[in-house]
Formats: structure tokens, C-alpha cells, sequence
């Protein structure tokens, strides 16, 4: 009963909270069998960048996604569900990685897009993710479409910005109400509104100085106006 009470008051330490760091640092200071679920956008190993010259850190070198995937892993409890973007060209190594932690894929999602990111030999018009297994999860009552819609966030936060629709349904899927919600990999912080507009707790971990002072602006925007609207009696906020 006392470790019990341990790890939950650790956990609380990282409730509602997006921290600046190393994602593996970070995580390694979190109780085991903690978080209910992971939704993160990883570095896509791409030496991504946008047409303001915008980046994102640690996207050539692969060093870090075996030992952040092996730390998800520890965190998540067990019988619960990942979910993880990844970038296609490098599906050989994020697989590797998540078998090597000890996830099972389960699932598939292609996020279509009205608009091309990139044009080559074909015009990008989808992202991706994989749901990944710790153990053997329940199945949801009403399972999601694996086939979903992306729209355009504007990416103003971050280079890669995931607009909060994609991810509210995820959420609401695999998780309850006040149940965890992690991203490892914050970036505009998107996941993290996502979980706080549908009543579930969040952590974020961001890296980069500008990204993480931007996430962190925007979630107290978010908990404002979710506080305003709920005192109100009119309901969540739809866009933040």
C-alpha cells in the first residue's frame, strides 16, 4: 500500500504539465506502469525542414529511439495502447526500436490530408501511425476507422503541428475520463490539449527551448478557456 501511494505521488509531480527536457531523462524519473496511454509525433529522421528554415531536434541521428522506446514502454501500464507517427522511409528502424522495447503492432492508421506536404515521385498527402500493445489491451467498444481525416493545422507552433481533431478521437477511444495521457515528444503541444479538452490528465516532454515556451503558453491558454467556458456552463472550446 505504501509503494502505491509512492508512485502515485510521483506521478502527480508530472500531472497537467509539460516538461523541458530530454524525453529519456525525463522518463526515467517517472514510476513504471504509470501512464494510461502515449500518443507522440517522434522525429521522423528526415533532417525535416520547413520553408521558414524551421527544424526539429534529433532528426538525423537515431541514437535516442531505442532507449525513448524502451522508456515509453516501462511507463505505459500494462494491457494499454501506444500510439506513434512515424516517418515511412525510416519504418525499418522506429520497428526495430519498438520491438526491441517489447510493443506489439496491433493496428494502423493513415491520416489522409487535403494538401501535399512534399512532392516527389508521388505528392504526400498522408501521415501514419501504428498502435502499439504493451501486454493484451481490451478492445474499444466502438473501434475507430483506420482511415482518418487530417486537417490543416497551420503549423504557426511547430513545423510539424498535428491539429487537435486528429487526436481528440484517439484519446477518447483508449482512454477514460481522468485517465493519463503522455507525449514524449510534445512539440506545439497539441496531444496535450487534445487530453485536457476531453477531461484526461497530460505530460509532455519537449526538448527545444522555442517549442517548449510555446507549448507551455498555449496549454495555460487552453486551461483558461476550458475553465471559462465550463464556468459558463457552455461546454469545452472546439478550437484552441
Amino acid at each position: 500500500m505504501a509503494t502505491t501511494s509512492v508512485a502515485t505521488a510521483q506521478q502527480s509531480n508530472f500531472a497537467n504539465r509539460i516538461l523541458h527536457g530530454d524525453c529519456i531523462e525525463v522518463m526515467r524519473q517517472m514510476p513504471a506502469n504509470s501512464i494510461d496511454f502515449i500518443l507522440t509525433d517522434p522525429p521522423y529522421l528526415v533532417n525535416y525542414r520547413d520553408r521558414g528554415g524551421r527544424t526539429i531536434q534529433n532528426d538525423l541521428d537515431e541514437s535516442w529511439l531505442k532507449p525513448a522506446m524502451a522508456e515509453a514502454y516501462r511507463v505505459l501500464k500494462q494491457d494499454r495502447i501506444a500510439v506513434m507517427f512515424y516517418g515511412w522511409t525510416k519504418v525499418d528502424s522506429f520497428f526495430e526500436a519498438w520491438r526491441s522495447a517489447g510493443f506489439q503492432p496491433v493496428g494502423h492508421i493513415v491520416f489522409r490530408k487535403s494538401y501535399s506536404s512534399k512532392s516527389r515521385f508521388l505528392r504526400y498527402q498522408h501521415e501514419q501511425a501504428f498502435l502499439l500493445a504493451k501486454g493484451r489491451p481490451p478492445l474499444p467498444k466502438q473501434p475507430l476507422g483506420d482511415v482518418m481525416e487530417m486537417p490543416y493545422s497551420g503549423n504557426k507552433l511547430h513545423p510539424t503541428q498535428k491539429p487537435i481533431p486528429a487526436l481528440v478521437p484517439l484519446i477518447r477511444s483508449f482512454t477514460l475520463q481522468g485517465e493519463s495521457v503522455l507525449d514524449l515528444f510534445a512539440g506545439s503541444g497539441s496531444t496535450c490539449a487534445a487530453a485536457l479538452l476531453t477531461g484526461r490528465t497530460y505530460t509532455g516532454v519537449e526538448m527545444d527551448d522555442a517549442y517548449f515556451q510555446q507549448a507551455s503558453e498555449r496549454l495555460i491558454r487552453v486551461d483558461q478557456r476550458v475553465a471559462a467556458k465550463r464556468s459558463s456552463g457552455s461546454g469545452i472550446p472546439t478550437r484552441v
